[in-house]
C-alpha cells in the first residue's frame, strides 16, 4: 500500500510503499487489549503495603481475663477487630506482571500499526528536525498539519533540537523507533512516522 509523505512544512513530499505484513492487517481488538492490558499492568509500583498484627506498635498483654467479664476472649488490641490494630489480609508489596508471549506482543504491535493505516490516523513525515529548539514554532508547524495528540516516531535517534521544541507541546509524545509501544499509539489520535521510522520497523518485521 502506498501512503503520501508530507514535511512539518504540510508539504508534499513524495510517497512511500508499505508493507502490507505490518500496515495491512486486519486489527484485532481482542490482540490490542491483551497488550495495553500487560503494559499497564506491567508498568504498576506494587508498593501498597499495610500492617498486621505482628506489625503493629502495641502491648501484648491479654487485654482482660479470659473468663468472668461476659464478654468475648481477647488476647491484644494489636488484634485486627479493635480500632488502631492490624489489618487482616491487607495488601502486600507484590508483582502485578503478567505473562504474554513475545510473539503475541510482536502481532499486537503490527495490529495496532494497521488499525491506524486503516483509520487514516497515520501520517509519514519526511523527517523529524527542526534547525533551534523553539517550541512557538514547531506548535504551529503541528497545528498545518492537525496534529492535536500524536504520537510522533523516528528513527533509531531523535534529534535533540525537535524533542526539545516538542516536549512542552501538551498532547504530542515523540519516541525512537525502539520505544513504539500499543499503548502509546492507541492513546494518541494520530501516529507520525518518519521514513526512517516506517525503514527500521519493517526491517524489524522481515
Amino acid at each position: 500500500m502506498k501512503a503520501d509523505v508530507t514535511t512539518l512544512e504540510a508539504k508534499k513530499a513524495g510517497t512511500v510503499d508499505l508493507s502490507d505484513d505490518v500496515f495491512g492487517l486486519e486489527p484485532r481488538s481482542d490482540l490490542l487489549h491483551r497488550m495495553v492490558r500487560y503494559q499497564l499492568a506491567k508498568k504498576r509500583a506494587g508498593t501498597v503495603s499495610v500492617q498486621d498484627r505482628s506489625q503493629v506498635t502495641g502491648s501484648t498483654a491479654k487485654i482482660m481475663r479470659q473468663k468472668g467479664s461476659g464478654r468475648a476472649r481477647h488476647s491484644t488490641r494489636k488484634a485486627n477487630i479493635f480500632r488502631g490494630g492490624g489489618k487482616a489480609f491487607g495488601p502486600k508489596p507484590r508483582n502485578h506482571a503478567i505473562d504474554l508471549p513475545k510473539k503475541v506482543r510482536s502481532l499486537a504491535l503490527r495490529h495496532a500499526l494497521s488499525a491506524k493505516a486503516k483509520a487514516n490516523e497515520l501520517v509519514v513525515l519526511d523527517k523529524a528536525s527542526a534547525k533551534e529548539a523553539k517550541t512557538g514554532k514547531l506548535r504551529k508547524q503541528f497545528d498545518k498539519l492537525g496534529l492535536a495528540s500524536a504520537l510522533i516516531i523516528d528513527g533509531a535517534e531523535v534529534e535533540q533540537n525537535f524533542s526539545l521544541a516538542a516536549r512542552n507541546i501538551a498532547g504530542i509524545d515523540v519516541l525512537p523507533v525502539q520505544g513504539i509501544n500499543v499503548y502509546d499509539i492507541l492513546r494518541r489520535d494520530k501516529l507520525v512516522l518518519t521514513k526512517a521510522a516506517i525503514e527500521a520497523l519493517e526491517a524489524r518485521f522481515k
